[in-house]
């Protein structure tokens, strides 16, 4: 069963919050908001970037909150996904809002990606942070 969308005010505000505080700059810090702010701003723009690039070939997760496959291209069903990008919700935020390169986030090691199409380089962002502040 697919999980319910969340409402884009809601989404929006999550992510607006997390943005006012600070906790998105790229710098890798946990943002201090609480748990349940965080945890719905990674969830909607897990949910943007599903709706952006709908596909299968890449499943994103950002443990404990979330994973979504996205990306056109070969559709993972069973097991352990061929394309995988894993990262912390900071980083994850941070890319999600721009705030920071996916190659900076390679680089710096703050993303774990692995196969071949395990790139999200003009993927991310998938919302524009001074929109929601």
């Amino acid at each position: 069963m697919a999980r319910a969308r969340i409402a884009d005010d809601l989404g929006r505000a999550a992510v607006g919050v997390v943005v006012r505080v600070g906790g998105i700059d790229g710098a890798g810090s946990e943002p201090s908001v609480d748990r349940r702010t965080l945890a719905l701003a990674v969830r909607y723009t897990l949910q943007l970037l599903a709706e952006q690039s709908p596909g299968g070939a890449v499943e994103v997760r950002v443990p404990p909150f979330g994973a979504v496959q996205c990306v056109e291209g070969p559709r993972h069903t069973r097991g352990t996904p061929p394309n995988v990008v894993e990262t912390d919700a900071a980083t994850w935020l941070a890319l999600a809002t721009g705030s920071l390169a996916w190659s900076d986030a390679r680089s710096s090691g703050r993303v774990h990606a692995s196969g071949q199409r395990a790139d999200l380089e003009g993927v991310v962002p998938v919302i524009d942070a001074e929109r929601v502040r």
